[in-house]
């Protein structure tokens, strides 16, 4: 099958969880024989930072870590139509610009004769829902959301069965135990800054945990501000910037363990899924301890495939019990690596975005008959996306 998919970045991971996603599952495609184009735009800005961060040198480990994977860069009046190509699918990122967004999906409705999706990894349908009303969905087959709650959402907004649940997952292929067991000492936190949506949260399960435990701990991560580099120095905890997320195995080879700190959204109003960190970590064979986080969609066996704790005292708990007991850290490990071998590798996603194509592509029935069964927020301007009152009192809480 001959596949593209718009991205905001393939080459850089930097602020960009879906890179790490997305090379997983076009390695994935390419494996299998499918014919895969990633299209990303010229000048983006996670390409940007990241040669700003690191320069050329910064590319070089994904370079040697996907040899097979390359992307074409565009200009922002590429011809859509020149870019789609005789694309069989078409999958567009929510990073898009919702010009672009528009312009594919007029081709499809125009007649396009490949099977187009929307592929939305993000919280901004609650957190920021006037920027994704900005998209015109009207010509997409469907909507591949990364988690059930926010899959949630875009039923409410009419979309029926024409969205699926595909979670992210590790590319088992780059994150797995290491060959050989090296030393291991401390903690390990990769996670970017943000916006401060959970600056508490880092203090309290993080911080101040890893500190009291008398365990040296290595962040890395972007966009930290000089008053959240002070907390951390304030902590004791050692700041390392920005790392190339094909390094992360390495990272984590040398820590007895991590710390999974959800952002804010995913805690509360989209409760049940992780950041694509959990699956790389577990991945990775490294015990990992959640601070809250429900784990609504029962991804995971909680307190068997990672710990959790409800507090910074609980967390200073299950870090000492960590520091201190082998047999537990082997046991979690273990556990995690099952699951994430049994259910949550790039192979399974792929597996899945194929059944889910297989149900649309047979037909690919006329625009004016797809048009007909469209959901309301594709077909009728008057809907407004977030007239959900109930979910719109959930946002303002």
């Amino acid at each position: 099958m001959r596949i593209v998919y718009f991205t905001h970045s393939l080459a850089s991971c930097w602020n960009h969880g879906n890179a790490h996603f997305l090379r997983g599952v076009l390695r994935e495609l390419i494996a299998r024989g499918h014919d895969v184009r990633a299209l990303e735009p010229a000048g983006n800005w996670s390409l940007g930072n990241l040669l700003a961060d690191g320069g050329e040198a910064g590319l070089e480990p994904y370079r040697a870590a996907y040899p097979e994977l390359s992307s074409e860069s565009f200009a922002a009046d590429a011809d859509p139509e020149s870019l789609v190509g005789d694309a069989e699918l078409v999958i567009v990122h929510e990073w898009s610009e919702p010009a672009l967004v528009a312009a594919i999906g007029e081709l499809r409705k125009r007649g396009g004769r490949f099977t187009l999706l929307f592929h939305d990894t993000h919280h901004r349908a609650v957190s920021d829902p006037e920027a994704i009303r900005a998209f015109d969905l009207s010509g997409y087959d469907g909507v591949l959301a990364f988690g059930e709650a926010l899959s949630a959402v875009y039923r409410r907004w009419g979309w029926g069965n024409r969205v699926w649940t595909w979670h992210e997952a590790a590319d088992t292929r780059h994150f797995h135990p290491p060959a050989e067991e090296g030393e291991r000492s401390g903690l390990v936190w990769i996670g970017n800054w943000g916006d401060g949506e959970r600056t508490a949260e880092i203090e309290d399960f993080l911080l101040r945990p890893a500190a009291y435990a008398r365990l040296p701990l290595d962040i890395y991560g972007v966009r930290y501000p000089d008053e959240a580099k002070a907390m951390l120095a304030r902590h004791g905890a050692h700041y390392r910037g920005w790392a190339p997320n094909a390094r992360a195995p390495e990272i984590l080879a040398r820590h007895l363990a991590t710390i999974h700190v959800p952002r804010r959204y995913y805690a509360t109003i989209l409760p049940g899924i992780p950041t694509i960190r959990v699956f790389e970590a577990l991945a990775c064979g490294i015990p990992l301890v959640s601070a809250p986080w429900a784990d609504a969609e029962h991804l995971f066996r909680p307190g068997q495939d990672y710990l959790t704790a409800g507090d910074g005292a609980e967390m200073t708990r299950r870090l000492i019990a960590l520091r201190d007991d082998a047999a537990l850290r082997e046991a979690l490990v273990a556990s995690g690596l099952e699951t994430i071998r049994a259910r949550h590798s790039c192979t399974h996603r792929v597996d899945e975005l194929l059944a889910i194509v297989s149900q649309l592509a047979p037909s690919h029935r006329e625009p004016e008959a797809r048009q007909a069964e469209a959901a309301p927020a594709a077909r009728d301007p008057s809907f407004r996306w977030d007239d959900d009152k109930e979910h719109n009192s959930e946002i303002a809480a």
